[in-house]
């Protein structure tokens, strides 16, 4: 069994997002760093692996893809 750095149940996890549209694996039941909030999903570390996986299609973060489409749209 491993064990928590931050401390709590290894077992549980949360998906949290960033306001760049980064998505991570938090511990449940530990306060979200800053700048992260929940992302709706949980479970296993591999089941929100796997979820972000499905969700996190585009890994540049948002702040670049809205420039590309300005800078596109001319």
């Amino acid at each position: 069994m491993t064990t928590e750095p931050h401390g709590g149940d290894p077992a549980r996890y949360r998906v949290v997002v960033n306001h760049e549209e980064q998505y991570s694996v938090w511990p449940e039941g530990q306060p979200r760093p800053a700048g992260w909030e929940d992302a709706g999903h949980g479970g296993s570390r591999e089941e929100c692996l796997a979820y972000i996986e499905t969700v996190w299609t585009d890994m540049r973060p948002l702040s670049l893809r809205r420039r590309i489409e300005r800078e596109a749209a001319g």
